[in-house]
């Protein structure tokens, strides 16, 4: 899949089947309209577009609103769409210029003339130009004028399903990994960089990858532990389904990187949360990846989250907690061994 960061990048096609939307999560409602896209790509011969935008248009319309938490950061929903198939993604800033284009400003010069559309598929409620005025029946108006079919995807058909973005989020917040799993169609993930911690975990004999979210937005479970697996996105080639490369110890030692012999994604369980134990003060996203002993400090992890396994609480000593950690830790390999 091509990314586009912007729609001056993009080389005007002779044959874009074209889908819009911000497709937060890319869950199984989502998957109806991307599988009718994909569908009338192979039947047309064409090639399948999908617009979205960032930020979210509500971080631009309502920047009062500081709780809006996504499900998917930009590069989560990427590599989504890509494993989809979608040929070509096109990720336009949104701008208050932007969102004051007339329904007729952003057919034409968006869809026809900077993309090439000959076929349009949206959802039943999707709506676009200044004030959200535009929607299907504009489409349909500049068709004849502008030369492409479009297509709505029901009501009823997405509502099949039973799913929305807010339904999805709720889930999540509660830790309801199941629930919001099922309603995603995959796997619910947290990408962030591996940094430095307090090495507590690695005294106790649990030690864990600390990871850092940059996106403020992103949209994190409720704090307990999780059975997840772990993907490396970064700091090692991957190819094949394994990581390649070396890293260098404290000591300044090459280590002969014993991760080219390991498939990811490998299982583990995460902890979100404070450490009430030690009196934590921040809020900490740590995974302990079974069977795992490498250094990959400033590399870049994916957590796919499996289940919900207990709530955070406090032990009254690390002894105590080490203990319970133990217990965790049989149930999560018994839950990712399924």
């Amino acid at each position: 899949m091509k990314i586009y960061n912007h729609i001056d990048e993009f080389t005007r096609l002779d044959n874009a089947v074209v889908t819009i939307g911000t497709f937060d999560g890319v869950h199984v409602g989502h998957q109806k309209i991307i599988n009718r896209l994909l569908e009338i790509t192979d039947q047309t011969g064409g090639e399948s577009v999908i617009l979205t935008f960032f930020p979210h248009p509500r971080m631009i319309l309502h920047p009062e609103d500081v709780n809006l938490k996504l499900i998917s950061t930009m590069s989560e929903k990427a590599s989504l769409l890509e494993e989809a198939g979608v040929d070509h993604l096109i990720i336009t800033p949104f701008t208050r210029d932007f969102s004051n284009l007339s329904p007729q400003e952003y057919i034409k010069d968006f869809l026809v003339e900077r993309i090439g559309t000959s076929r349009i598929v949206i959802g039943y409620d999707h709506r676009f130009g200044k004030d959200r005025s535009g929607g299907l029946e504009h489409l349909q108006q500049y068709s004849r004028d502008y030369g492409y079919q479009v297509e709505e995807i029901p009501e009823q058909d997405i509502h099949d399903v039973a799913v929305s973005s807010t339904k999805i989020r709720q889930a999540i917040l509660i830790g309801d990994i199941e629930t919001a799993n099922d309603f995603l169609g995959h796997n619910f993930r947290i990408t962030g960089k591996v940094i430095r911690g307090d090495q507590i975990g690695r005294q106790i004999g649990f030690p864990t990858a600390n990871l850092f979210v940059q996106e403020a937005y992103k949209l994190i479970p409720s704090d307990g532990i999780y059975a997840v697996r772990v993907e490396m996105i970064e700091g090692g080639k991957v190819e094949g389904g394994k990581a390649e490369g070396g890293k260098v110890d404290e000591q300044g030692s090459f280590l002969e990187s014993q991760i080219s012999n390991l498939k990811f994604p490998l299982n583990g369980m995460a902890y979100i949360g404070h450490r009430p134990t030690v009196n934590g003060m921040t809020r900490n996203i740590e995974v302990n990846i079974f069977d795992f002993n490498q250094d990959i400090y400033g590399q870049t992890i994916r957590l796919h989250f499996l289940d919900f396994i207990r709530s955070d609480q406090k032990f009254d000593s690390l002894e105590e907690l080490t203990e319970q950690l133990k217990k965790d830790e049989i149930a999560v390999r018994r839950f990712s061994s399924y």
